[in-house]
């Protein structure tokens, strides 16, 4: 199977160097190889390594080279058999550098100080290998499952060869799996989609009806709060209807108030003068008619008694003690008749006055009539015999003197 690998980036410690009347100091991340002269190895290794500070280099007799120590990557993209026969493209990337030992750096600068490019180049390589080889041992479910396990057999097995080369392996990444669109890794997924899309459709079911829920209960308590609203504003608005409709009717309201107070104040006046009207009709017409009848009543008693009185004398034959007698009697006549107007009760509209008339009336009937008698009584005093005879006849002129 064909292989790729790519050598990454070697950053160039050129730039870093100090140079200073040959004493040479390497970058942090360089080691400064020294070679040249007896001296300059140590007897284990050909020439000197010089890591963390400077030295000094003799002109013409010692040749200083620079070996990086920083940070490299190797990309690795190969196709592979699984266990199962399945070919497989396996992608990766591989963090390394050059071991921080002398035995490293020396291991490295022998190999790679010429090309330091190379090092990515020949660590891609390395990890082809040993990926393939991990790889065939493995099926495609543990591969898919377990590619930790993956790139640890692969360090595993790559590491005493990188720290042969003098490179040490920070970090294995297994980026992608492909089975090159055969589908076995789609079809191995299959179950575990349906059952997670199964889940998922559960969880987004269940979810929805949540959603479902909460928003009805959202509209529903959104209803209530709503009829409440409505039944406060109703509420609300009735009081404002009431109170406006008894702020209308006050003006109506106290006019008919104010009209039946008219109403009532007239019909009292009505009342009193229905009632003094009456009492004008008693004192103008019943009164005087009663007193009038009253007078009549009496006048008729009185005429009543003189006319009793004539008949006794006049069945006596005895004109002159009929004469006497009614004299004697008309005091008392005339006593009773006034006795009579004021027993009467008689309320008169001219007062006292009207009284004083009355009985000045009967009064001065009785002494007329008083007077009368006696003058008939003078006249006839020699002929009283005569007179006697005449009798009821008499009496009829003596009765209409009086009358």
């Amino acid at each position: 199977m064909p292989s790729r690998s790519s050598p990454g980036r070697i950053p160039s410690p050129a730039a870093r160097r100090t140079t200073m009347f040959g004493y040479r100091v390497p970058a942090p991340d360089e080691a400064m190889l020294i070679s040249g002269g007896k001296s300059s190895g140590t007897g284990e290794t050909p020439f000197r390594v010089v890591t963390g500070h400077g030295a000094f280099v003799m002109p013409f007799f010692r040749k200083v080279r620079f070996l990086t120590l920083s940070m490299a990557e190797a990309e690795v993209s190969e196709t592979c058999v699984t266990k199962q026969a399945i070919a497989l493209n396996v992608r990766a990337v591989i963090a390394f550098k050059v071991g921080n030992d002398t035995e490293s750096i020396v291991n490295a600068g022998q190999r790679f100080l010429s090309d330091q490019q190379q090092m990515s180049v020949l660590t891609g390589r390395i990890f082809a290998g040993h990926l393939r080889s991990i790889v065939g041992s493995m099926t495609v479910e543990e591969i898919v499952t377990e590619r930790q396990k993956l790139a640890t057999e692969v360090l595993d097995g790559s590491a005493a060869e990188m720290a042969k080369i003098g490179l040490t392996i920070d970090s294995l990444q297994i980026q992608s799996i492909d089975d090159m669109k055969l589908g076995y890794i789609a079809a191995m997924a299959a179950p575990h989609n349906a059952a997670i899309q199964r889940e998922a459709q559960i969880a987004q079911a269940r979810a929805d009806q949540a959603a479902a829920e909460a928003e009805q209960e959202s509209q529903r308590r959104q209803a209530e709060y709503a009829r409440q609203t409505s039944v406060v504003q109703a509420q609300y608005k009735a009081e404002v209807d009431k109170a406006q409709a008894e702020a209308a009717q006050a003006g109506p309201l106290a006019q008919a108030t104010a009209q039946r107070e008219v109403i009532d104040a007239r019909t009292e006046l009505a009342q009193r003068e229905a009632l003094l009207r009456q009492q004008q009709l008693v004192a103008e017409v019943v009164k005087p008619a009663e007193a009038r009848a009253e007078q009549v009543r009496i006048m008729a008693r009185a005429d009543a008694e003189a006319t009793e009185v004539t008949a006794a004398a006049a069945a006596s034959h005895n004109r002159v003690a009929l004469d006497r007698l009614l004299i004697e009697q008309l005091p008392q006549i005339v006593k009773e008749a006034a006795a009579g107007l004021s027993g009467a009760n008689v309320t008169v509209l001219n007062g006292a006055d009207g009284i004083g008339q009355v009985a000045a009336g009967l009064v001065g009937q009785g002494l007329a009539i008083l007077e009368s008698v006696k003058k008939g009584v003078a006249e006839s005093g020699p002929q009283q015999p005569k007179a006697a005879d005449n009798g009821p006849a008499e009496r009829g002129n003596n009765h209409a003197v009086t009358s």
